[in-house]
């Protein structure tokens, strides 16, 4: 599963205002809703408050992924935030993160959303990635890297 169909440009939000996990979850949530047209706000921050309880999705220097299964969604969907001043969000080093990766999956898809995340994953381990994501200012820029990075995955 290809990260660019799923973090197409009008599912980036660069310059993220959230402060703390909360914020971002519902800043993030409430980008989705209005890229996708969807009116699931409630069920989007249900999914992702409900996958977070079970530990921090904070997982890397900088990075977060939360994620959720829920069926207010018929296809695996995300949104990729960038955060300038960093959020802060309990993430296990304790450090804030300034790429918040947010993947919801259809129950039935649990395969669909390991494969997505062990994608995310490959790429996350090429460290110029993060830094090239995380100055981003622009969402077509954003999204560029995103394409990059990815066609160097395939090429690979």
């Amino acid at each position: 599963m290809d990260l660019c169909e799923v973090f197409k440009p009008e599912f980036i939000k660069v310059n993220l205002e959230a402060e703390d996990k909360e914020e971002a979850f519902e800043e993030l949530a409430d980008h989705f809703c209005r890229a996708s047209g969807l009116n699931i706000r409630e069920e989007v921050l249900q999914a992702v408050r409900d996958r977070e309880a079970k530990m921090s999705t904070g997982i890397r220097q900088g990075i977060a992924i939360p994620h959720g299964r829920t069926n207010a969604v018929d296809r695996i969907s995300g949104i990729l935030g960038v955060s300038r001043r960093g959020v802060d969000y309990d993430a296990l080093d304790g450090k804030p993160v300034y790429l918040l990766f947010l993947i919801l999956a259809p129950e039935r898809d649990t395969e669909k959303h390991l494969q997505l995340l062990k994608r995310l994953a490959e790429l996350l381990d090429n460290p110029q990635f993060y830094t090239d994501m995380a100055a981003q200012t622009t969402v077509g820029g954003a999204f560029a890297v995103l394409k990059k990075y990815e066609d160097i995955l395939t090429a690979l």
